[in-house]
């Protein structure tokens, strides 16, 4: 008889991690967006703090995405699925860890040149990075619901649940 896999699976960090920075880039992009029109300082200055966490999350589940790789990539039917799924993941996190390089170096040195055109660069990048991480979900869903990528499948007659 199988035993129930157990909740703390390395390949299972990973899609525990992952939600919450896809939730906070989101919004923050968002919140930048609005603070492009309106002069009051609660939207750049919630979006500057959602873009921060939203990075050290997108790192976390980098990390943990590598954790898992070498568990998940054995039983792939097709592994460059998750290939590409790392690579976007990568691509995603560097856009987004610029674009919050920028929003420190435009909240804490205000000398900028022409500081509207640098926060219109910030969005742009932040957008760029969205659509990059609608990507890397798509490939992420492609792996787990058509390559059951990190899934565990009972038995037949489910006795290990008995």
């Amino acid at each position: 008889m199988n035993e129930i896999p157990e909740f703390w699976r390395t390949e299972v960090f990973h899609p525990l991690s992952v939600h919450f920075p896809v939730a906070l880039l989101l919004v923050a992009t968002l919140f930048k967006i609005v603070s492009l029109w309106g002069r009051n300082k609660v939207w750049p200055q919630a979006g500057s703090i959602l873009l921060g966490l939203g990075v050290l999350g997108a790192w976390t589940a980098i990390y943990t995405g590598d954790q898992a790789d070498g568990i998940v990539s054995r039983k792939l039917c097709d592994p460059t699925v998750l290939k590409e799924h790392e690579n976007m993941a990568y691509i995603t996190a560097w856009i987004f860890t610029a674009a919050f390089a920028l929003d420190v170096a435009l909240t804490y040195r205000p000398l900028f040149f022409k500081k509207q055109l640098f926060k219109i660069f910030l969005v742009l990048m932040m957008l760029t990075g969205s659509v990059y991480l609608g990507m890397v979900g798509h490939l992420g869903a492609e792996l787990v619901y058509q390559q059951a990528a990190g899934v565990y499948t009972p038995s037949e007659d489910c006795l290990e649940y008995n």
